[in-house]
């Protein structure tokens, strides 16, 4: 078979603390996937970055702060950011976002 599979039963969570954990489901210049999960009151902090994220909501609810503007993404919702614009998210409900960048996150690699 051409390209990569992954399990995700083969891939171990990353602890990220506060209630957030990572799980880095594929990559591959220049496109990378990781599902990060939640417990409810969980904050991924404001932070900035020059990868463009695609989040969407595969359960739960979450505000997303984008630049100083907030929204509220239910199961189903997706947003883009930018690369270079402050953002982060806190989970209303506990849930789990499919976060997909370009280009990939070697920092999330060097872990």
């Amino acid at each position: 078979m051409k390209g990569s599979v992954m399990h995700r039963s083969d891939i171990t969570p990353i602890p990220l603390g506060g209630g957030v954990e990572r799980r880095i489901l594929a990559y591959e210049d220049p496109l990378m996937a990781v599902e990060v999960s939640f417990e409810a009151g969980a904050e991924g902090a404001p932070h900035v970055h020059p990868h463009t994220q695609l989040s969407y909501v595969l359960s739960g609810s979450f505000r997303y702060d984008v630049e100083g503007e907030s929204t509220v993404l239910n199961q189903g919702d997706s947003i883009v950011v930018p690369g270079g614009l402050e953002h982060g998210t806190l989970c209303l409900e506990k849930g789990v976002l499919l976060d997909v960048f370009t280009p990939k996150r070697d920092d999330f690699l060097a872990r």
